[in-house]
């Protein structure tokens, strides 16, 4: 019997412990997947305790159909995606146009990199920084990429492909 599914049997009649033991069990690949998609480390915690709580709050609806993390990392994904647009409704509303290209003044070439990294990334279509996310932060292979974006395997090998091919792109260019 899968694990995930002795946990969320235990869960869903009261366990305590089994809580405790599933949180621990998946705590750090979410928080480091909201971590590549959230700069501040205290707004990817957030996100990452907000996945958990999503998931616990339709625990009683929950059907165990294939790999519970990758139900998590779609909760997550969601997360991410609406911090991001409140982060950049803000960011417009904080500073004028002209102020915003002058918020960041790296300092050395490591930081410079990691900025670019980020910044070709962001200009990505979503479909295709996800797969990038997915694969190359998370280390996750493409089947389970798959599964986890419900689609078909192809799909995920062509997108990771495009996206492959716009970074460099974008790389260049800058």
């Amino acid at each position: 019997m899968d694990f995930d599914l002795l946990l969320i049997q235990k869960m869903k009649c009261g366990n305590e412990n089994a809580f405790d033991i599933f949180v621990r069990k998946h705590y750090e690949e979410i928080l480091k997947y909201c971590s590549h998609h959230c700069p501040d480390i205290s707004y990817a915690e957030d996100l990452t305790q907000e996945t958990f709580l999503h998931f616990f709050e339709k625990l009683s609806d929950y059907r165990h159909i294939g790999k519970t993390k990758n139900y998590l990392y779609t909760i997550a994904g969601n997360l991410c995606r609406d911090y991001y647009k409140k982060a950049k409704e803000s960011l417009l509303e904080k500073y004028p146009e002209d102020m915003q290209s002058s918020l960041y003044q790296p300092e050395t070439a490591d930081i410079l990199n990691k900025i670019e990294m980020e910044a070709a990334l962001k200009h990505l279509p979503e479909e295709l920084r996800e797969v990038i996310v997915l694969y190359y932060f998370q280390e996750l292979k493409l089947a389970e990429i798959a599964g986890i974006l419900q689609i078909g395997l192809p799909l995920v090998k062509y997108r990771l492909r495009q996206a492959k091919i716009r970074l460099e792109k974008l790389l260049r260019e800058e």
